[in-house]
């Protein structure tokens, strides 16, 4: 048949073949039916039912031969139907409304009405410890980096995997864990616990100013990891989660998937979503978007702005994280001080957030390596931030610090330096 017959024609002749093959069946049904009937008859009714069953079949003798005549004009059915289908498809369509499907106008300059931009505020402000929840790739390790360095207090990292220059910007001896060791990481933990104990004795006779100064940030990476491997792992996680946060012992748990069993709470989902923020990053977000909150809009603004948007909790989030992955950040905690003032001796804290990122590597070398002088050269080779900068431009930050009152110039050219002075 030729592939120019309109899906309509096409249909109509298949009705055509389908009725005549039936009608066929079914007088040779019937027929059949009245000859055995016949048989039982008396004799004056014989010929009537004989008649009739031979009628019968000479019907469908015909629309037997009718469906036949149409079985060899149509050839094969199913093709000719997708081939006539498809041209006529072709003819009177566009080549993308064939598949085009309406789903609704994306608008790229749509942003959520409960967008925030500092996930960190939003947790202090909650009180909350925090369950970081992403594939791999998805920034978890970079988003834990920025949360330390914005929450203060000294941190402690759990992390079996880490390799060398992983948190290269703590003190070493705060990474527990490496090459797999657990039993270090359960020991740890199990003075986290006694700490927490001390705490609570100290606050009880003393009050809040008797536990200043001991504020922790603790991250545990690949969480149900832990779980399996470290004894001291859940009741960790439970009793920092309903008492840490009154003695300023904050965790971060990691894991790829956010049900309360990853996190060592089988059974407690209350505490997981009462006393933990939950951050989810990439398809985790973009999952929660559509499932949860049910809103198609939401998802498709996250998965346009890759790993810079997330969700805290119910909340979207935009953070640009893309320059903290290769930067040495200051190790949290640190008090930023300027010089004395003409007032008296007193030192005036001055917070991190008055200081650029690479003022911040800066006055954070200089008040861990107090009265020694930081070369521009050595800041090149320890800092990523400085690798590829020009010395002239390490020379003017070095200016800039000093004359604000941080610090001194030392040398110049090859030789020059900087050196934390009050």
């Amino acid at each position: 048949m030729s592939s120019d017959l309109h899906p309509s024609q096409l249909h109509q002749h298949l009705q055509m073949y389908t009725c005549a093959k039936w009608s066929f069946w079914g007088s040779l049904a019937v027929g059949c039916g009245l000859l055995f009937l016949g048989a039982s008859q008396k004799p004056e009714y014989k010929p009537w039912v004989l008649g009739a069953s031979v009628g019968t079949l000479e019907v469908g003798r015909r629309h037997r031969q009718t469906a036949k005549l149409l079985q060899e004009s149509l050839g094969d059915i199913g093709r000719a139907s997708r081939l006539n289908f498809q041209a006529w498809a072709r003819n009177n369509t566009q080549p993308t409304a064939q598949l085009a499907l309406t789903v609704g106008s994306i608008d790229v300059n749509w942003k959520p009405d409960n967008l925030i931009t500092d996930p960190v505020e939003y947790i202090q402000k909650k009180q909350k410890h925090i369950a970081l929840v992403g594939g791999t790739g998805d920034g978890k390790s970079t988003f834990t980096q920025y949360l330390s360095s914005k929450i203060g207090g000294r941190v402690v990292a759990y992390d079996s995997d880490a390799k060398p220059d992983d948190w290269s910007w703590l003190d070493q001896k705060d990474v527990i864990g490496r090459k797999g060791n657990f039993k270090a990481i359960d020991t740890a933990m199990g003075n986290d616990l006694k700490t927490l104990e001390e705490l609570v004795e100290l606050r009880g006779e003393g009050g809040d100013n008797a536990i200043t100064g001991r504020e922790r940030f603790m991250i545990a990476e690949e969480f149900p990891i832990l779980v399996d491997e470290c004894d001291n792992a859940r009741p960790w996680i439970k009793r920092h989660a309903k008492r840490g946060r009154r003695y300023k012992q904050f965790i971060c748990a990691l894991a790829q998937n956010d049900t309360a069993e990853n996190f060592g709470l089988e059974g407690d989902k209350d505490t997981l979503y009462s006393c933990f923020c939950l951050v989810r990053l990439g398809q985790f977000g973009r999952d929660y978007a559509r499932t949860k909150l049910k809103d198609p809009q939401l998802e498709q603004w996250l998965k346009a702005g890759g790993k810079r948007r997330f969700m805290v909790d119910d909340c979207p989030c935009e953070l640009d994280l893309s320059s903290w992955g290769t930067t040495a950040m200051p190790a949290a905690g640190y008090a930023y001080a300027t010089p004395e003032t003409s007032g008296g001796g007193n030192e005036e804290v001055r917070s991190p957030q008055d200081l650029n990122e690479y003022e911040q590597i800066i006055i954070a070398w200089g008040q861990e390596h107090r009265g020694e002088v930081l070369k521009a050269r050595l800041l090149q080779q320890v800092s990523q931030s400085f690798k590829k900068d020009d010395p002239e431009n390490i020379r003017i930050i070095f200016q800039s610090l000093a004359d604000r009152g941080l610090g001194e110039v030392v040398d110049s050219g090859d030789r020059l330096g900087w050196r934390w002075s009050k």
